[in-house]
């Protein structure tokens, strides 16, 4: 990476991690923050809002995310970059991947948020446990009509793909 190109990203990250550190002051949830940039201008910026909001969802991508989506009437953000303060955690991870950035870039990595407490191994890890064997219990239970709803989706001539 050229030197001004990562000198613009670490604008971009700069501005991330100090979405995170002004909240932390706020109380209205842990210290991340996020931008999310297109055509060289920042169009979503979010924070974590998980105490204030009560919604465990409301992390700073996640917030950034839908920021961004309903200032560019999309769910795409296919000619965006996401900056984060933080690796994102596994929720934020799969919320970043359905919005398909072209890019993400971020400061902190996942150990550093492990060290302040910020744990989310537990989550990957669960993630390749047997369905049963899961610490929360998840069952599966057959319906006769369970997949009706795929074929109703897939025989939809005017879906849009996504």
């Amino acid at each position: 990476m050229e030197e001004k190109e990562l000198e613009m990203h670490k604008k971009f990250l700069a501005e991330a991690v100090k979405l995170a550190q002004e909240n932390v002051g706020t109380g209205r949830g842990g210290p991340f923050g996020a931008v999310i940039v297109k055509d060289g201008e920042i169009i979503a910026r979010g924070s974590n809002q998980v105490l204030s909001t009560q919604d465990p969802t409301m992390h700073a991508e996640v917030s950034a995310i839908r920021q961004a989506c309903a200032k560019l009437h999309s769910f795409d953000l296919k000619d965006c970059v996401i900056y984060s303060s933080c690796e994102p955690c596994p929720m934020c991870l799969g919320a970043i991947y359905w919005a398909r950035p072209k890019a993400l870039y971020f400061a902190a990595d996942q150990h550093t948020a492990a060290k302040h407490g910020f744990d989310d191994k537990f989550i990957y890890d669960e993630i390749a446990v047997p369905v049963e064997e899961r610490k929360i219990k998840t069952v599966c239970i057959a319906l006769d009509n369970q997949e009706r709803p795929f074929e109703q989706w897939t025989a939809k001539e005017d879906k849009v793909q996504y």
